[in-house]
This record gives C-alpha cells, structure tokens and sequence, in this order.
C-alpha cells in the first residue's frame, strides 16, 4: 500500500483527530474543495446548481457512522424523510445513500432494517432508488443480509459493493440473481491483505471484471442496475468500450463520481449522453470521510496542501 495512502488511512481511524480536526479553519478550509457545506441546505443547493448548470444528477449522504444510541438512529432516519421532502420541493432528481452503523446497525439489526425499509418506502413514493453504503469488511455480511430481506419487499433499494474485497465477486453475483442495484467502488477502508488486494492493480483488475459482469446479459436479464462509482479514468473509458462492444446502450449503466472531483469529466460525460450522478457528502462529522478520500487518490494530497495554505 502507498505509505501516504496508509498514512491518511490512519488517520481517519484516529480518535482524536475526528473529534478536534473538523474544528481546525486549516482543515475546514480544505475541505471544501470535496463538500458543499456541512448542512441540508447547502447541499439542496449544490444539487440545483448541478441540475441547472450541466443537468447532473445527484445522490446526498449526510456524514456519520456507528451511532451508539436508539435515538441517535431514529434522528438520522427522521432527517432523511425531511430531506425526501426537501428534495421534492425544489423538483430534484437527487437520490439518498445511508450507512447502516449510521441507523442502528451495531444496536439491534432487526430495527435497522425497520428504519431501511421505512427510507425506502419513503423513495419509492418518489420514484428514487435508496442506495445503501458499504463498510469495514466486519459489516459486510450484516450489510448484505439486510440488504436482501430489504429487497425482497422494496425493489427500490442498492448496495455498494468494494472491488479491493477478495469476496465480491460472490456477493455480486448472488445480487445480479436476485435483480437488484450495485454501485461498485474500489474501496476505501484500511483492510488486512487476508480480505482485500493489497495491490492497485489487483484493485483495478478486480473492478473491470465485476463491472464486466454488471452489464453482461445474465444482469440484464435479472433488471439489474449497474452503477460505477470511480474517478479513475482509465476505468471509466475501459468500461464505455466493453459496453459498446457488447452493445449495451449508454442509459444501460450509470457513472457515480464525487463532488468537487473531475469536474470535467463529469461534464463531458453528461455532455455525451452518460447516466450520470454525482455524489453530495455534508454533515458536521466529515473528517473520516474526507481522509478516505485524500486516501483514494495520494496525489490529491499536494493539491488540498496548497488550498489550505493560500492566502
């Protein structure tokens, strides 16, 4: 692993650093460059921005994990049913993605999976996908398990699935045969080589064949819902080429990819006629978060140096 890369990683798991980072102006400066605000609001009007400007889509997550009391949880569902309100007021197509720790998940699994079927209800009233994120490797067969008792009721529900993870292929597969929705990513925890490819290019590799899978004829077949969640561009146009060389049509797959990052790319992909959704972080609890994304790509780290010195 790159030592930068293990560096950002540890630091997103280090206590003090995510209790007393988000409140450095050195750090919140920074920030920005990957997150609009820390509120709804400043997300709503990220989104219409995006709608208005370049007729992107969108999908919010508010920042957050392994909550620790009931209330906690039923507080984080209580907003988001607020932000499917707020979402339908300004006409956005803005989907919502949640992170089970987030609601309960390390509490009591059976009322989690109350709160994921109540957000999914919520998303079927607007004709919305409700997308739910992956975790440390720990959670991923609770994930998953909730994941298809959720499907099995709401058809309107995704889960993300991490290339890095020697697993997913079998994950995956299992999803394509029930019919449901992956939005594939690379990964972004720090995971033992027992679990996951220390490699990128194990990574990268691992991910070209999953996506390969995603949009083949037994996905299709299933409804199946691809989306790619990469900035990685050399991915990107490997997966356009095998799409139009087995015929599968633009609007057969979707490209997620972050706010604030290659914002040209996602312009030129909306410009050629691509599903595209970019993904809008916010929330106050934001350090976790935007480490793993320095992790990501090491070489965002010289970038963010020079915003966060400026003057």
């Amino acid at each position: 692993m790159h030592p930068v890369r293990s560096l950002l990683l540890a630091a997103s798991e280090n206590r003090w650093m995510r209790a007393n980072a988000t409140r450095l102006p050195v750090f919140r400066k920074a920030v920005t460059r990957f997150m609009p605000g820390e509120r709804l609001e400043d997300a709503l009007d990220a989104a219409q921005v995006l709608a208005q400007q370049d007729r992107i889509a969108t999908v919010f997550t508010r920042l957050g994990e392994n909550v620790t009391e009931m209330a906690e949880a039923d507080a984080v569902t209580d907003h988001y049913v607020e932000a499917y309100g707020r979402i339908a007021e300004r006409h956005l197509d803005t989907q919502i993605s949640v992170k089970l720790t987030q609601l309960g998940l390390d509490i009591d699994k059976a009322r989690c999976r109350d709160r994921v079927r109540r957000l999914a209800a919520r998303a079927a009233e607007q004709g919305s996908i409700l997308y739910i994120d992956m975790e440390q490797h720990p959670y991923v067969d609770a994930t998953l398990e909730l994941y298809h008792a959720v499907l099995a009721e709401h058809r309107n529900v995704g889960v993300c699935l991490q290339s890095y993870l020697y697993r997913t292929e079998k994950d995956l597969q299992a999803i394509v045969a029930a019919g449901g929705a992956v939005r594939l990513v690379k990964g972004a925890y720090k995971e033992p080589e027992s679990v996951a490819f220390p490699k990128k290019a194990d990574v990268d590799a691992s991910y070209l064949s999953l996506a390969r899978t995603m949009i083949g004829p037994a996905a299709k077949a299933t409804g199946f819902r691809a989306v790619f969640g990469t900035h990685d561009t050399t991915i990107i146009a490997a997966i356009q080429q095998h799409a139009q060389a087995t015929g599968v049509p633009r609007d057969g797959y979707e490209f997620a990819l972050l706010y604030g990052i290659q914002r040209s790319v996602q312009q030129q992909l909306a410009r050629d006629g691509y599903q595209l959704r970019v993904l809008i972080s916010y929330g106050d609890y934001w350090f976790p978060w935007y480490m793993r994304r320095l992790a990501e790509r090491p070489a965002n780290v010289w970038f963010v140096a020079r915003t966060m010195f400026a003057r």
